[in-house]
């Protein structure tokens, strides 16, 4: 009788397990079924400019020694949408099925008093899992995605480790996309030039500081509901702090020459990320950049997020 209580208790587990395994995986297969309106990323025209990327040697809390954030040179951009807010937990959850961020609201990893847990942003994901975030979305929003892999746009059919190398980006493309490192910047200025975009200059100046961003003295070492802080001149939250931001650049040395509408080296085993995180105070200055492993995840993965943007056509100011 025991034996048989324990061959139907084993029965029982097994099809939990099954019946758990098939839910999951149709969340994760049903991406194309979710609706542009349940998924909600807002966005702002950035309108066309130029501007002086990079920070001069003078800049508190720069290292002079060994920064990357030089030579300055002048840059001029397209027009262009940028998501207001960094992707959001309850969106990355809606098009990928998945939530892998850190801080996922259990125990010890709770948000702040009335915050809401979904509108944390996502984090602890790669840079190529973004791309699949990027096109899966535009697909659904009937937009032609903006990455290739393996010949294809389907992201369906780049597998779990999709080649970082071999990612293309489709000429023409209306669909969603990592904002190039010049894009992040010159949409986190918004026409300042000082350090951080409400014209402090002093990374330790806590109290300027604390209006616009989750810092390591504010942050009580956790992500927060994303919009809590002041958007900057363009509207964009959270530019400075929070969550670290992918781009899509390969990370090297500045060129000397001005540029139009850069998108980066062509070779580099390392991708941008730009803006600091909950932990940061001098590295989430407007200039400052980190080169991070687009494939691995590490200590530093659940500081990295992400926040998407849309190319322009012509001069709009709202996206119809």
């Amino acid at each position: 009788m025991k034996n048989l209580l324990k061959f139907f208790g084993i029965i029982v587990v097994m099809a939990v397990i099954i019946f758990s395994f098939g839910s999951c995986s149709t969340v994760s297969n049903d991406w194309r079924a979710q609706s542009p309106e349940t998924i909600g990323i807002e966005m702002v025209w950035i309108p066309a400019g130029t501007f002086i990327m990079g920070s001069p040697a003078t800049e508190k809390g720069r290292d002079r020694y060994r920064s990357d954030e030089d030579p300055q040179r002048e840059v001029t951009l397209s027009g262009f949408y940028m998501g207001v807010y960094q992707v959001t937990q309850e969106q990355y959850q809606a098009v990928m099925g998945t939530n892998p961020s850190h801080f996922h609201g259990g125990r010890g990893r709770e948000p702040s008093e009335g915050e809401i847990q979904e509108r944390r942003p996502v984090e602890n994901i790669r840079w190529f899992e973004t791309l699949i975030f990027a096109n899966r979305l535009s697909i659904i929003e009937g937009l032609s995605p903006a990455y290739r892999i393996y010949n294809s746009t389907n992201p369906d059919d780049w597998g779990k480790t999709p080649s970082v190398h071999g990612v293309e980006i489709v000429a023409g493309s209306s669909g969603y996309r990592l904002p190039t490192e010049a894009q992040w910047e010159y949409a986190c200025r918004a026409g300042t030039t000082t350090a951080f975009n409400n014209g402090i200059d002093d990374w330790e100046d806590k109290v300027g500081l604390d209006p616009i961003g989750w810092f390591w003295f504010n942050s009580r070492s956790r992500t927060h509901e994303v919009g809590k802080k002041a958007p900057n001149a363009w509207g964009l939250n959270d530019m400075h702090g929070n969550v670290w931001e992918w781009c899509w650049d390969r990370h090297r040395g500045y060129p000397s020459e001005s540029q139009t509408d850069p998108t980066g080296p062509s070779d580099g085993a390392f991708r941008v990320t730009r803006g600091g995180g909950y932990d940061s105070d001098q590295h989430a200055r407007s200039a400052n950049r980190v080169a991070s492993s687009p494939t691995k995840k590490d200590r530093y993965s659940k500081y990295q997020g992400f926040r998407l943007v849309r190319p322009g056509v012509g001069n709009e100011q709202e996206i119809e």
